[in-house]
């Protein structure tokens, strides 16, 4: 048995914010989703801090549209406290992807090293896939909500369709967020930023691994951080054969 696990998610809309466009409060949307908002999807569905979810790759089925609208984001900052400010969101709209993906466990947590159980593991990951996830699932924020369920990765639409970029042979996106390197992930007590040139073909966008060493993934140091309190199996970390008798699996 291995840990590859494939799905399909969609939306009204999704918003994978391009970190340049935060600067001036504006939001504007990447025109695919990056390796971590697709990872913060499979959390939502199922995680435990015994696993590591890695994104394999993903499958754009429907053209890329976006659509701009006006909104009213809650200012903090402001000196005269928190109050509504004026916006402009560029979101995408009407989207599906599918997506495989596996996990690793996480060897940063001995603690946990007897939850390894990956026939459990894949039960209930499965069965939460099955549910539409263990949590509620967002397109890149919480304005954008998302659906899931398990599907073959190459299969036709939701509606029966074929994959809108299937014939096209490659498109290139420029420089794009990849992902975040946390500390309770890395072993080491910095948090980093990960960008990558992504580009499609097919229809497809494969992802470097976050251990990628052939220079696709450039690293940018951002703070030193300290990993989460510890995780420990039966105290604040619930067996997973528990878990999975629960479910009846």
């Amino acid at each position: 048995m291995n840990s590859t696990i494939t799905f399909r998610v969609w939306g009204r809309q999704a918003l994978f914010t391009d970190p340049v466009t935060k600067i001036g409060g504006e939001k504007f949307s990447y025109q695919v989703p990056t390796y971590e908002a697709i990872k913060g999807i499979l959390k939502s569905i199922y995680w435990k801090p015994t696993i590591i979810w890695h994104i394999d790759k993903i499958r754009v089925v429907k053209p890329i549209r976006t659509q701009s609208k006006s909104t009213k984001p809650r200012q903090w900052e402001s000196p005269k406290g928190a109050h509504h400010t004026l916006a402009i969101y560029t979101f995408l709209q009407d989207v599906e992807y599918q997506v495989q993906a596996h996990f690793t466990w996480n060897e940063n947590w001995q603690e946990l090293k007897d939850d390894r159980n990956l026939g459990k593991h894949m039960a209930i990951a499965k069965r939460m896939l099955e549910r539409g996830g263990r949590q509620d699932i967002f397109l890149g924020t919480r304005d954008c909500q998302g659906y899931v369920e398990p599907c073959e990765f190459g299969s036709p639409s939701r509606d029966g369709k074929a994959g809108f970029y299937d014939d096209i042979d490659n498109l290139d996106f420029g420089l794009m967020f990849h992902s975040f390197g946390y500390p309770e992930e890395t072993g080491k007590h910095e948090l980093v930023s990960r960008f990558w040139q992504a580009n499609m073909q097919h229809g497809v966008i494969e992802f470097p691994s976050v251990n990628d060493d052939t220079g696709r993934l450039k690293t940018r140091f951002i703070r030193e951080m300290q990993p989460e309190k510890p995780f420990k199996r039966g105290g604040n970390v619930k067996p997973v054969e528990d878990e999975a008798k629960e479910l009846g699996l």
